[in-house]
């Protein structure tokens, strides 16, 4: 059974920035496609990023020029840079990648 495992959440200020990681206890990153998701506080789970087979990228529109996916096949994690946050950046953040859900990591974003 695969497990993933997201790392580098946190608080930080406006402006500031965090490094998410998502490990996988098996080589599928390299197999499939993978993406972060998020969910604030009553709102539902959005897309912020993803990373084709590839390698090709996309990104919601409030994330885009601020926030970067990549992948490192070799230790089998993907990351996500997230730059200047804000504070509706806040949330719980995702990592999926096929049926594959992490268990989530807080982000807050706050003064």
């Amino acid at each position: 059974q695969v497990q993933l495992v997201e790392s580098g959440g946190g608080l930080v200020q406006p402006g500031g920035s965090l490094r998410l990681s998502c490990a996988a206890s098996g080589s599928i990153f390299s197999k499939y496609a993978a993406a972060w998701f998020r969910q604030a506080p009553g709102k539902e789970r959005e897309l912020v990023a993803a990373i084709a087979r590839g390698g090709a990228t996309n990104y919601a529109d409030s994330v885009k020029d601020r926030f970067t996916i990549s992948r490192n096949n070799a230790k089998d994690t993907i990351y996500l840079q997230m730059n200047n946050l804000k504070p509706e950046d806040t949330a719980d953040y995702y990592c999926n990648c096929a049926s594959w859900w992490g268990q989530g990591t807080q982000v807050t974003v706050s003064s």
